[in-house]
């Protein structure tokens, strides 16, 4: 906040982190006591960890042309691609099978497959209606949109979390009758 980065930092602070990334979102899965089943949606997990990447790749260059004068609005670009990106994350959720490492990961979702299939199928759901919100709100008005943009982000989040406790707590054997 109070200094410019310097060139160096400019160039290669951002592709740095991309490689860093990467490279741990492909070592990270064997870690999880549930790899097998990242196995079978490995194809959709691949494509986020690149999509995620490509994201990067695309701030960095538009860092690089504001610094070099070019006449780009930043927000607006960050928005309609970060709203492609909660698009993509929502139709490809609904494919991942329980793990530790990707998806909406709750006690409640960890603990019983259908809470799993079925919370991730509303986050799905959820994160597609945030990235199109997102994606419209890069036209609106700057505090108004990113408002509006980031409150759809937290409901999002917020959604099927609370769903998946909702489901739990449904599918839970209750408490012996006692009564005569």
């Amino acid at each position: 906040p109070n200094r410019y980065g310097s060139r160096a930092e400019a160039g290669f602070l951002l592709p740095g982190l991309m490689v860093a990334l990467y490279l741990v979102m492909q070592w990270y899965p064997s870690r999880d006591p549930r790899s097998s089943n990242i196995a079978k949606f490995r194809g959709a997990y691949d494509a986020i960890v690149a999509a995620t990447i490509a994201f990067l790749g695309v701030v960095h260059v538009l860092v690089l042309g504001k610094g070099l004068g070019w006449p780009v609005d930043i927000t607006t670009v960050v928005f309609v691609c970060g709203g492609a990106g909660l698009v993509l994350l929502g139709n490809l959720l609904p494919l991942a099978r329980s793990n530790f490492i990707f998806g909406i990961r709750t006690p409640w979702t960890l603990s019983s497959e259908d809470v799993w299939r079925r919370a991730q199928r509303v986050g799905g759901y959820a994160l597609v209606a945030a990235g199109l919100l997102t994606m419209a709100c890069a036209f609106f008005a700057r505090p108004v949109g990113a408002a509006v943009a980031l409150a759809s982000v937290i409901l999002a989040g917020v959604i099927p979390v609370v769903y998946s406790y909702v489901l739990w707590s449904g599918n839970r054997p209750g408490p012996p009758n006692t009564s005569p």
